[in-house]
């Protein structure tokens, strides 16, 4: 049996690629194509999720953050009072505002009995004459009353030293309210004792009373 001699495998060197000479332009790697296929599925899936996303979200009429704006309304044209009266002052009523420094405009609620039903009359002047919204039986008769005593009577100053006699005059009452020369009037008036008959007397035209009466109507 004859012996072989031992032999050794070399592997075969791999060829590499020649390097490029001098002044010749490298060449870029080469890069693999993608399959057409693949590309279209991938478009075809952005293409349904933004159509999903559009379907989801409602965009917001006017711009973010901006507040609604309502249409601007006309205020309704502003009317005129009726002659004798304030505005926001029905007639006759008394105005809640002072009329000019020589105005009067007084209200009176006269209440003749506790069980009779009140009676009310107004006196309206400008100086020295009287209105048409006067609704008292003497309206002249009663302007030239308070003209005369009505800023005692409507603005009395406190007299520690006043007498009043013990006297009844009778169950009537009266309550003035208004205005007269500039100030406001909230004054009321009865007939228990001296004092008070003598200023019902004084001003008796106010009270329903003809010019000289007692105040009664």
């Amino acid at each position: 049996m004859r012996h072989q001699p031992n032999r050794t495998f070399r592997r075969a060197p791999t060829a590499q690629p020649a390097a490029p000479r001098r002044g010749e332009p490298r060449q870029a790697p080469r890069v693999k194509p993608v399959r057409a296929s693949r590309l279209a599925v991938v478009a075809l899936l952005l293409s349904a999720l933004v159509l999903a996303a559009g379907c989801t979200q409602t965009s917001p009429p006017g711009n973010p953050g901006e507040p609604s704006k309502t249409p601007a309304t006309t205020p309704p044209e502003a009317t005129a009072p009726p002659p004798g009266t304030t505005a926001g002052t029905p007639p006759g009523t008394t105005p809640s505002v002072p009329p000019a420094a020589d105005a009067v405009d007084l209200s009176i609620t006269l209440t003749e009995a506790p069980d009779a039903a009140p009676r009310t009359f107004r006196l309206v002047a400008a100086g020295a004459a009287t209105l048409a919204e006067s609704t008292l039986p003497d309206p002249a008769a009663a302007l030239v009353a308070v003209q005369r005593y009505g800023e005692k009577m409507f603005f009395p100053v406190p007299d520690p030293n006043r007498m009043c006699t013990e006297q009844y005059g009778g169950p009537e009452t009266a309550v003035v309210t208004g205005w007269f020369h500039g100030r406001e009037v909230a004054s009321a008036f009865k007939r228990t004792n001296g004092c008070e008959i003598a200023s019902w007397r004084a001003l008796a035209p106010l009270f329903g009373a003809l010019g000289g009466g007692t105040g009664a109507v």
